[in-house]
């Protein structure tokens, strides 16, 4: 265990709400625990839209006022793009918010029930209790300008890789098995002009 994790693991105290989110297209799935991993409340189903997240804020809120709980942190497992809306939402709402490896969450799984069946009440505990140990990362949500960089050097990269894939099959047809000496006749099979 390292530092880092000791100082995460140190935030969780006896005031701390847990609440882990299993992220999904349309709905997500949210549960609460304590530092010590008993469940509070129901689990709880809402939209992936703005009128989803407040409803889900008021319900861990209401839980927290309920039980006395001074502190709320909210995991979730970073899948596809689905979870930046709701990072970005509990972040204006001033709630720590936390990402946990996907791999550590299908390792995780079997541990409670011996089972690796998959569904959503599940996968949002295990998630929870990866928060509660610790084994979670702080998401550097980006705004303005650099989130607008970030998203032109991720497309700037898919189009350099399309074009060496390309240029790959160029130089296939052209100088491929059958055409050994195409590079005598051909400089740079890439170029225009040769």
């Amino acid at each position: 265990m390292n530092s880092t994790q000791n100082e995460r693991i140190n935030q969780i105290t006896t005031s701390t709400l847990i609440v882990g989110v299993d992220i999904a297209k349309f709905k997500h799935v949210a549960r609460a625990q304590d530092y010590r991993g008993v469940e509070i409340g129901r689990p709880f189903t809402f939209e992936n839209n703005r009128e989803g997240f407040k409803l889900f804020v008021r319900w861990f809120r209401k839980i927290a006022t309920e039980q006395g709980f001074k502190d709320t942190i909210v995991g979730m497992e970073p899948t596809g793009h689905y979870w930046l809306n709701l990072a970005y939402y509990l972040g204006e709402q001033q709630v720590l918010c936390g990402v946990v490896n996907p791999l550590h969450v299908k390792k995780s799984k079997e541990l409670d029930d011996n089972s690796p069946t998959k569904n959503d009440i599940k996968d949002a505990r295990v998630i929870a209790q990866l928060i509660k140990d610790g084994r979670y990362a702080i998401p550097n949500l980006l705004h303005g300008k650099y989130a607008e960089l970030r998203e032109a050097m991720k497309i700037r990269d898919h189009l350099s890789t399309d074009l060496r894939v390309v240029q790959g099959r160029v130089h296939k047809c052209v100088c491929g098995e059958n055409r050994p000496h195409s590079s005598l006749v051909f400089s740079n099979v890439i170029l225009f002009c040769s």
